[in-house]
């Protein structure tokens, strides 16, 4: 019976990406890789692709979001 479970023997096989040592040597990471960090927990930076526009969509949209409600609550706070 041959077992193959030599070749999970890698100490970074499980541990986030920004933890391993060949991750990005202190370069500027791109909207989309900090995305693909937040939503994979740290696991890949490349989820989303190397097309910037997915990264400023979910930017822009939180920004928006944050902005639209604190409109929000200045408007139908001073209604009461």
């Amino acid at each position: 019976m041959n077992s193959d479970l030599d070749m999970y023997n890698n100490k970074d096989l499980l541990a986030p990406i920004v933890f391993s040592s060949e991750f990005n040597n202190f370069e500027r990471i791109n909207a989309n890789q900090a995305w693909s960090l937040f939503f994979t927990a740290g696991k890949e930076d490349q989820k989303l692709g190397s097309n910037p526009e997915a990264g400023r969509f979910l930017t822009y949209m939180l920004v928006g979001i944050g902005i639209a409600g604190s409109l929000w609550g200045v408007v139908f706070t001073g209604l009461t």
